[in-house]
């Protein structure tokens, strides 16, 4: 893996994540916000979920301590999870901006909230908060079929044929 496959691999997961975004905001705010007994609760708990994660890693890759509020449980509304995420998304930018090979090979040690201690390289964290994401989209995508209103595509091949569509 190269910085320049690193900062192409975070653009994926933007699209699918803007993608995400405007889906669920075409629902109404009863229906983002139910409770679906999903891993955490609804749409609303999966999002504050992936943008909290995702702001989580940056600050462990940046040396800053964990986001003081966990699970993004002081996002109240869909507009203040996107907003969250445009910040994540702007800070991990400029980071990934001078990411270096040696950088990808380097690791940290790592304390998981759920207790232990590990280390990891660069390159397989950035693998593993992209997975993540992309694998609590798909949840997100479930629950609005469940909802009864069609998902958007948020497939990584779709990601490279609009990528290669507009070269």
């Amino acid at each position: 893996m190269t910085p320049a496959e690193v900062r192409e691999l975070f653009a994926f997961n933007a699209w699918a994540s803007r993608r995400i975004f405007d889906g669920v905001g075409q629902l109404a705010p009863v229906d983002y916000l139910r409770d679906l007994k999903s891993s955490h609760g609804g749409i609303h708990g999966t999002l504050c979920h992936i943008v909290w994660a995702e702001q989580l890693w940056l600050q462990r890759w940046l040396g800053k301590p964990a986001p003081a509020v966990p699970q993004g449980k002081d996002l109240a509304s869909l507009a203040d999870v996107r907003a969250r995420w445009d910040e994540v998304e702007a800070e991990r930018g400029r980071f990934l901006r001078d990411l270096t090979e040696a950088k990808l090979a380097d690791s940290i040690a790592i304390k998981p909230t759920t207790g232990g201690e590990y280390r990891h390289t660069f390159g397989d964290m950035f693998r593993h908060a992209v997975d993540h994401s992309s694998y609590h989209r798909g949840q997100v995508v479930t629950l609005m079929r469940q909802l009864g209103v069609k998902p958007p595509s948020t497939g990584l091949i779709l990601f490279c044929r609009e990528r290669d569509a507009g070269r």
